[in-house]
């Protein structure tokens, strides 16, 4: 993917560090949108495009490492980078332990800004796939008939037909027709594949 078709927040209260970082990202092929704290980063829209955030640790309204809680509470799956001139080892491990990509402190390269930035960003591009496709599964578990939904719950605990005819009380060709209805449907080649997609979509633990 063309680094144009990515972008880059850059969430400074300095506005001489947000302009030269705007201009370096810019430089190298990036879109870069800038703002001045949290809440107007919080305020605008977030496309689903490969995109991190270039964070500084104190601004005028939260701060960066609450701003972190705050969006993994608020389920906003872009990728930080934290930027201060402020910074101490502990508090980079905390962040670094809560998801953060990196934790750079000034002065830093622009060797060392650009490379987080791609590491963030690939990082990103597996949170967008990974995203789609439990969409797609959430779909089609939607397509399911309760009992199919039932067969599909049994099934991916990794009951055999027989055992799940007995629990339901069932004859065993119905628990059959309904388990084929459940693989067509979920578009699942094998019991793996099925059983799969059931993790991802958060029926059965992993």
């Amino acid at each position: 993917m063309h680094r144009c078709q990515s972008v880059i927040y850059v969430v400074d209260d300095d506005a001489s560090v947000r302009k030269s970082l705007a201009l370096l990202l810019m430089a190298n092929g990036f879109k870069a949108e800038t703002f001045s704290c949290a809440t107007e980063f919080m305020a605008c829209k977030h496309p689903r495009l490969p995109s991190c955030l270039l964070l500084d640790v104190r601004l005028p309204d939260i701060s960066g490492p609450i701003l972190q809680e705050t969006m993994a509470a608020e389920h906003l799956d872009i990728p930080i980078i934290f930027i201060t001139g402020h910074g101490s080892i502990p508090m980079g491990v905390k962040a670094m332990k809560k998801g953060a990509v990196d934790f750079l402190t000034k002065p830093f390269s622009e060797k060392d800004l650009l490379d987080a930035v791609e590491r963030a960003l690939a990082r990103s591009r597996n949170q967008n796939e990974t995203s789609v496709e439990k969409e797609k599964i959430s779909s089609r578990i939607k397509t399911l008939s309760p009992r199919e939904l039932e067969v599909f719950h049994f099934v991916a605990r990794g009951m055999l037909n027989k055992q799940i005819a007995s629990r339901r009380g069932t004859a065993l060709q119905t628990i059959k027709v309904h388990r084929s209805r459940v693989m067509r449907k979920m578009h699942a080649k094998t019991i793996t594949e099925l059983i799969s997609f059931a993790r991802q979509a958060g029926i059965v633990s992993s």
